[in-house]
């Protein structure tokens, strides 16, 4: 028997592992979508093939455990398929906690990996072998050989198949196993095989990791050419297979054995096929369209990308220096090469956050059953791209977000009809962009958020003073504060007063904004809004004295100028008229204590931010730049206002500014030095009545 190459399993089976995780997220998807759409022939057809893939491809890498457990799974929709099982609630149930201890399986091996239940299995299978009314079975572990006793147990009209299946010179460094595939072409009915050895070579040219055999089968079933294919599915690509009825005056497999050439039967099979006969789909150009990168080599790639920019970054400040023009033009060249690098190498990093979306359908799915509510998850805007950094991070705020609209925001089904609602409750998960931003909302059409009830409840846990008067902005953001909750009682869901908290914490971590708004009666929305990429940014760098700042340049929107003038005619209060619109503004100088005189005209850049248009006060603004995000580490990680640093062209290093962040710590550090008002009480004021104009006091158009 040909045993498959050893040398490499773990990279098999770390191969298999990708693979199979993809596998088993479309399965759930597709279960999910046969719980709404019962008589799609198409998704169970696609349940099928996924289960018989796992199934199939586990054994040849050696995962028979999960072969095993998948076997009677596939029996059950092998018989939804024929007509012979109605699908049912339960039996998606099973289905999908089946999946659960299959993941637990593929992962087998792995450190930390959570290791399948075998009680749990054994309780799923016995459920599933009651609902499909089947025996207790295992995949065949015997050889190939003709099997006529199957025939009698099989229904339906038989038919005899012809197939020939050559292995590809790198399918056994795929770690395929040939024998394994004929064993469950065996299990279709009765399978008659001949072995064609004729493209061995001598031993001296032997390649031992290479499969010369090929094989001519006839095999008579119930089951048509599809089901056969699907025995191949793992490997059709890197092997010759041709499947045609029999009957069609092509050569018979015992004739060929009697003198005929073993090659012909394959060219006649694949004449009958395609035009394209005789050719070998591995002898065929490759134009595989997309290619499996590790993670680890990605980001180091990206890191390199962020080194070159910046040392491109000091081959124009030195251009700049110099007066040669044949330098100046090599840094201009350099530089837009490094640009095309920067966003190629951005673009690679960019995925679309379906994936994501689509595995909060089980989650929906579950705690719907769980809570005794009917709720429908609905997606919009899953093919929007966002660094997969970002994306990989949003997982566990989603999830809480989610659990919380279930538990706190979607009503019960009586409840939802006696408010003259739909009985069954919409969840809306959706993307798009804003700018260099991706804008994320949650959104229900349940009961909202009572802004009252979150008051009071701020009140009695000391987060807020009793009299304080906090806008409707300011009291859902106290839903976000560590250990808030207006649950009555905990649940295994929620209600302990941590989910929002670790939301909050997530969003600002990834230098993200979160907006909370509700029409009471009609549900709530919960939108973060997150940077496209956390490794190179487009900045505007400006300068206070002898610092240097960055400003992301995809928040800002105009640079005006600003004189003593100015500043005396709006009586020294903090805002600008600009066209009409009274804008506050923050002196960089001031807010950050550095001891420089300002030049006699100083400059505002603007910026938009989830508090509306905002001003900094800067001395001078230098121009673009590309600037590659530096940690500040550990140290300062309590920083809010900055999200890290970069090195600039002369090796001076220049702190990358949070606008949003920055605003926010101005509002405060404004209000509570006003007398007798608490940081709490003071939280929840509009910018208006910080940066307010004085009674008399004027601001010139700028």
């Amino acid at each position: 028997m040909i045993q498959p190459v050893t040398g490499n399993a773990e990279q098999f089976k770390h191969s298999f592992r990708e693979e199979g995780r993809e596998i088993l997220a479309d399965l759930e998807s597709a279960l999910l979508e046969l719980n709404d759409n019962r008589a799609d022939a198409e998704l169970v057809g696609r349940i099928f093939r996924g289960l018989h893939t796992i199934k199939g491809s586990g054994s040849m890498f050696g995962f028979e455990r999960l072969a095993a457990f998948t076997h009677d799974l596939e029996s059950a929709f092998d018989r939804v398929r024929n007509g012979r099982l109605e699908i049912s609630t339960e039996l998606i149930d099973r289905t999908l906690a089946a999946l659960d201890q299959i993941s637990a399986m593929l992962e087998d091996g792995v450190v930390g990996a959570r290791a399948a239940d075998p009680a749990a299995c054994a309780a799923i299978l016995e459920s599933v072998r009651q609902l499909a009314g089947i025996e207790e079975t295992a995949p065949p572990v015997k050889e190939a050989a003709p099997a006529p006793e199957n025939d009698a147990t099989r229904s339906g009209p038989m038919r005899s198949w012809r197939i020939h299946f050559a292995p590809g010179p790198d399918l056994m460094r795929t770690g395929a196993n040939p024998p394994l595939l004929l064993r469950e072409l065996h299990t279709l009915g009765g399978l008659s095989i001949r072995a064609s050895t004729d493209a061995i070579p001598p031993l001296a040219d032997l390649d031992p990791e290479r499969c010369y055999m090929a094989w001519d089968m006839v095999l008579v079933t119930d089951a048509g050419a599809d089901a056969i294919r699907d025995i191949f599915i793992f490997v059709e690509d890197a092997c010759q297979l041709t499947i045609a009825p029999d009957g069609d005056g092509v050569e018979e497999p015992r004739q060929a054995a009697a003198g005929g050439d073993a090659g012909s039967i394959a060219q006649a099979l694949a004449e009958k096929r395609s035009p394209s006969a005789g050719r070998r789909v591995y002898d065929q150009p490759d134009h595989a369209a997309s290619l499996r990168v590790p993670a680890a080599k990605l980001d180091q790639f990206v890191n390199l990308v962020g080194e070159l920019v910046t040392v491109q970054a000091r081959l124009a400040e030195l251009a700049g220096r110099r007066d040669d023009a044949d330098v100046a033009a090599v840094s201009e060249e350099i530089e837009r090469l490094t640009s095309a690098l920067r966003e190629s190498s951005m673009n690679i990093r960019m995925t679309p956050i379906r994936s994501t979306f689509e595995k909060f359908r089980r989650l929906v799915h579950d705690l719907a059953r769980d809570l005794g509510k009917d709720v429908d998850l609905t997606i919009e805007g899953a093919d929007t791209e966002l660094d997969k950094t970002v994306i990989d991070q949003l997982g566990d705020p989603l999830m809480h977000l989610i659990r919380n609209s279930m538990d706190h925001g979607i009503e019960r089904a009586e409840e939802r009809i006696a408010r003259g609602k739909p009985a069954r409750a919409c969840i809306h998960l959706s993307a798009r962009h804003s700018g260099a931003s991706v804008i994320i909302a949650v959104s229900d059409d349940g009961r909202g958020i009572d802004a009252e009830a979150v008051r009071r409840r701020a009140i009695e846990k000391g987060l807020v003073a009793s009299d304080a008067c906090l806008s409707e902005s300011a009291i859902f953001a106290l839903i976000l504060e560590p250990g808030f909750s207006t649950a009555q009682e905990v649940t295994d869901v929620s209600g302990r007063g941590v989910g929002m908290d670790v939301v909050r914490q997530k969003v600002e971590s990834l230098r993200g904004t979160l907006e909370i708004t509700s029409r009471p009666g009609h549900g709530a929305s919960i939108a973060l809004r997150l940077p496209l990429t956390m490794a190179i940014i487009d900045g505007l760098l400006v300068g206070v004295g002898d610092a240097c700042f960055v400003l992301p340049l995809a928040s800002t929107l105009e640079c005006i100028e600003l004189t003593r003038d100015d500043i005396e005619r709006a009586n020294g209060k903090h805002i600008a008229n600009v066209r009409g619109e009274l804008v506050p503004y923050i002196r960089l100088r001031e807010h950050f204590n550095l001891r420089s005189r300002p030049p006699q005209i100083e400059q505002i850049m603007l910026v938009d931010t989830g508090e509306g248009r905002f001003g900094f006060v800067v001395d001078q603004v230098l121009g673009n730049c590309q600037t590659v995000i530096k940690s500040l580490g550990h140290f300062y990680r309590q920083v809010q206002i900055v999200s890290g640093a970069t090195i600039l062209g002369n090796g001076s290093v220049a702190l990358i500014l949070d606008p949003e962040r920055l605003i926010q710590d101005a509002v405060r550090a404004d209000q509570n030095s006003e007398a007798g008002c608490t940081p709490a009480a003071a939280s929840g004021r509009k910018r208006r009545e910080v940066f307010s104009t004085p009674s008399g006091a004027t601001a010139a158009p700028v």
